[in-house]
C-alpha cells in the first residue's frame, strides 16, 4: 500500500554556513530544494542529523542531511534509516561527483565510492553499497588546483547561474524515483541529456 511505503533521502554535506555553496555540498542543496519545493522545515533529529517530511505521490519521504562532517555522514545515515524502519532499498544518497562534468546527474544503484569518503561511510555504517546513489556532477578541479580544495570551494559564477535548474532536474529525479520506481526515473532523467 502507498502509504506504508516511505523513503529516506539522505544528501551529503558539511554543516555550517561557511560550507552552505560550496561543491560538497551538492547533497545538501538537493534535499533543501525538495524541502522548499513542498513547503516543508527541517528540524532535529537526536544530535546528528537534521529531517524534513514530504510526501510524494501518497509515500512518506523523509529528507536528511547529517550533521557530521561529510567523510563521517554514514552512521547519522544509518540511526534514521533504522529508526524509522526503512529498508536499504527505499534509500537515496545525493552526493556530488567529480568523475562527471558540472550539472550532469545520474541515478544509480549500488556501486563502489569511487574515491568519495561521504558514500565510503555510508557503505560501511550500513554494511552494504545496495542503495541507490544520485550524483550530480561538479567536474575536476583546474590544473594545480587538490581536489580538497575544489570540492570545498563555492561554485563558480557560472556554474551559480545554472545552479537553480540543475537542483530542480534532482529534485524531479527524486519525485520520478518515488513515484515510478528506479527504471522509469532513470529513462526520464537521462533522456533529457543532450
Amino acid at each position: 500500500m502507498k502509504s506504508d511505503e516511505r523513503w529516506l533521502i539522505a544528501g551529503l554535506g558539511n554543516p555550517g554556513p561557511w560550507f552552505r555553496r560550496t561543491r560538497h555540498n551538492a547533497g545538501f542543496l538537493a534535499v533543501d530544494r525538495l524541502a522548499e519545493r513542498h513547503g516543508a522545515k527541517f528540524r532535529l533529529h537526536g544530535a546528528r542529523c537534521r529531517v524534513a517530511e514530504i510526501d510524494i505521490d501518497g509515500r512518506r519521504v523523509l529528507l536528511a542531511k547529517p550533521q557530521w562532517f561529510i567523510n563521517l555522514s554514514g552512521n547519522p545515515v544509518a540511526t534514521v534509516l533504522r529508526s524509522h524502519g526503512i529498508p536499504t532499498e527505499r534509500l537515496l544518497v545525493v552526493q556530488d561527483d567529480l568523475d562527471f562534468p558540472f550539472g550532469t546527474v545520474r541515478l544509480k544503484r549500488g556501486g563502489g565510492p569511487g574515491g568519495h569518503n561521504g558514500p565510503r561511510s555510508v557503505n560501511k555504517a550500513l554494511g552494504t553499497h545496495d542503495y541507490i546513489r544520485l550524483r550530480f556532477g561538479i567536474g575536476r578541479p583546474p590544473k594545480g588546483q587538490t581536489i580538497g580544495s575544489f570540492v570545498m570551494k563555492e561554485f563558480s559564477q557560472a556554474e551559480q547561474a545554472d545552479l537553480p535548474a540543475l537542483l530542480d532536474r534532482c529534485a524531479d529525479a527524486v519525485e520520478a524515483l518515488v513515484a515510478r520506481g528506479l527504471s522509469k526515473a532513470q529513462d526520464a532523467l537521462h533522456s533529457t541529456d543532450a
